[in-house]
């Protein structure tokens, strides 16, 4: 049993590496035998773990890990990948749903210009499908606010659909995230996306199939 302070960790059934739970997708096989991600990490049975990366679950897939892992035959979906990557779009949007509850987000040009100028924005959001003036002048205010355009995270993987029915409001293309926790899940989660979808180069210098994204289970107590 780890201590409070030491991190837990679990072994990558593809490329053997014991990384923190926090990096990792856990697996566990449902009553028909079909394997199912469990990204909460609450789903009950015994389970198997892969490195939170989209290619990583890919090669488990084609090379027919998962049954190994779980030391018998299993029933894998050919998109598990591209599923993980919608389930974590979908908590994404949830947990910016949630900033609108908590009060931590602004949209609209001029409110999102305005929190910017008054250094109270922590964090932009702009519609995937926006124009390319209107972040180009938003990135001008962040620079005459900071100094630097690099200095607030900016988010642009959503649509303005995606955003418009996350927020309940309507056409938001651009949006100020503001202090606060909700605001911190927030990105945290959506930096989780990108890091699952970053293709993912090893230490020695080699990668994993660009988006095609060993035995290891757990035993005993370690297993859940």
């Amino acid at each position: 049993m780890p201590r409070k302070s030491e991190e837990t960790t679990r072994q990558c059934l593809v490329t053997r590496d014991v990384l923190p739970k926090a990096d990792m997708v856990r697996f566990v096989m449902a009553p028909d035998g079909q394997v199912v991600p469990d990204l909460k990490m609450r789903l009950p049975g015994r389970g198997v773990w892969v490195m939170a990366r989209y290619e990583t679950v890919e090669q488990a897939v084609q090379k027919g890990l998962f049954a190994r892992g779980f030391k018998q035959k299993v029933q894998c979906d050919d998109g598990l990948a591209d599923l993980i990557a919608g389930q974590m779009e979908s908590a994404c949007l949830s947990s910016l749903s949630m900033t609108r509850k908590a009060g931590q987000i602004l949209t609209g040009f001029a409110k999102v210009e305005s929190a910017i100028a008054q250094g109270e924005a922590k964090g932009l959001l702009h519609a995937a499908d926006a124009a390319e003036d209107g972040q180009k002048k938003l990135a001008q205010a962040v620079r005459r606010r900071y100094g630097s355009d690099g200095e607030l995270p900016v988010i642009r993987r959503f649509s303005a659909e995606a955003l418009s029915a996350a927020l309940g409001q309507g056409n938001v293309v651009h949006a100020a995230l503001l202090a606060g926790s909700a605001s911190k899940s927030f990105l945290k989660q959506v930096a989780m996306l990108e890091t699952y979808l970053r293709p993912h180069k090893r230490d020695s210098g080699s990668a994993l199939p660009e988006r095609s994204a060993a035995h290891a289970s757990e035993g005993g107590n370690e297993g859940y």
